[in-house]
């Protein structure tokens, strides 16, 4: 029944009781440079083709198979990529412009500062605002939606504030292909912050059967692997398309796992019709209807999907505000790419991800369920089980 495809959103809750501005070129040898997309072979337990393959329910579980890259980890890498003239062209299409990063290091005698709100400002005002993660740690953005070859730190007149208080000298700005980052380090009191807000954002249009069929055995593996004492509050929020028999549907956050596990279980995949999606509206709503905790010391949005946004101006616009503000608020946003996904919305999934402080992640063809899937521009990565590595994620974010 469809009211079942959804059952993996279901059960979520429950888990949890870069050279210098160098001009794009065509010079990477081998299309991509020396880009390996996989590494290793999946050989999980109930492989495709085994005794548990075929089916649904609990022998399904850990066979959908995924990796994450995190380019935020792999800035050169991803400065390379941005040097490659159909890739930027990407980046150019949904104007994310990422050479410009102000990275950011917060502690206090040697212990990081998590929660910190940290805003990065110019002669004429803020331009960016984030919080550091738990590692300390966070990235702004200077022209972040505007092309600009300026990136000589001296002509820029960039400054530091942290929990409003302004940070002497001026920052120092990681381009594109810096063999490195240039951390600006500073030390800052700590809070209090605790509890953690996670809300899950889910395209459920028709094209997503085939995954929610296959993933919702997962989670059943995924219960007893989450290493988090904090206390959890969970969201869910469905989107389709204009025209379709909703936009949106949400179910804000709750202390209570049954309360979104009800809401998700009356869900199902229908609609769409046309490839891209409402992402724009999903975005809006879930800073609009959502009541995320500013006193929250971990906020993280996991958005499933397998299709863009609409490439309309005031789509785009609208995208680029959301963003500023997930970041500007601290939520750190995991996109799951599942099939359909192209080069180009990868690409912007990825600047998702990078700006707002979160990884990439992505399902991929080794389990052979479901759709078939793109080979991600990525280093090499593991493949893992799904369910596995939702669990590593939340445990790296949380603990």
């Amino acid at each position: 029944m469809k009211t079942n495809r959804i059952f993996l959103l279901a059960a979520l809750p429950l888990l949890l009781a870069a050279c210098k501005n160098a001009a794009p070129d065509d010079s990477f040898p081998n299309e991509y440079g020396e880009i390996k997309d996989m590494s290793g072979e999946w050989d999980g337990v109930g492989a495709p083709g085994g005794s548990n393959s075929g089916g649904q329910g609990e022998d399904m579980a850990g066979l959908v198979t995924a990796s994450e890259w995190n380019d935020l980890a792999h800035w050169d890498f991803w400065g390379n990529l941005m040097n490659n003239q159909e890739l930027y062209g990407y980046t150019e299409t949904w104007k994310f412009f990422t050479n410009h990063r102000v990275a950011v290091r917060v502690a206090q005698s040697g212990s990081p500062v998590c929660g910190a709100k940290v805003r990065l400002s110019d002669g004429s005002g803020a331009v960016w605002n984030a919080v550091t993660d738990n590692k300390g740690e966070c990235s702004l953005w200077y022209s972040l939606y505007q092309r600009t070859s300026n990136t000589d730190d001296a002509s820029l007149p960039l400054s530091i504030a942290i929990d409003g208080v302004a940070q002497p000298g001026t920052p120092v700005v990681t381009a594109w292909n810096s063999p490195e980052v240039l951390w600006n380090e500073y030390e800052a009191a700590p809070n209090s912050l605790q509890g953690v807000d996670i809300a899950f954002i889910v395209d459920a249009t028709g094209s997503m059967t085939d995954e929610i069929d296959f993933l919702k055995a997962d989670v059943l593996d995924i219960v007893n692997g989450i290493d988090q004492q904090a206390a959890v509050r969970t969201a869910a929020l469905f989107y389709r398309d204009e025209d379709d028999e909703y936009v949106t549907r949400v179910s804000n956050f709750s202390e209570s796992p049954a309360v979104t596990y009800s809401f998700v279980n009356e869900q199902y995949a229908d609609g769409g019709g046309d490839w891209p999606e409402a992402v724009h509206t999903a975005f809006e709503v879930s800073l609009q209807s959502l009541s995320w905790n500013a006193a929250s010391r971990v906020k993280l949005a996991f958005w499933l999907l397998d299709a863009p946004p609409h490439e309309e101006p005031a789509v785009i616009a609208s995208i680029q505000q959301s963003v500023k503000t997930y970041a500007s608020m601290g939520i750190r946003l995991i996109p799951v790419a599942a099939s359909g996904i192209d080069k180009s919305t990868e690409i912007l999934l990825r600047n998702f991800a990078v700006v707002t402080g979160g990884t990439y992640v992505f399902i991929t063809d080794d389990s052979g369920i479901g759709g078939e899937h793109i080979e991600a521009t990525v280093g090499e990565c593991e493949v893992e089980a799904l369910n596995s590595l939702i669990v590593r994620l939340i445990n790296e974010y949380t603990r």
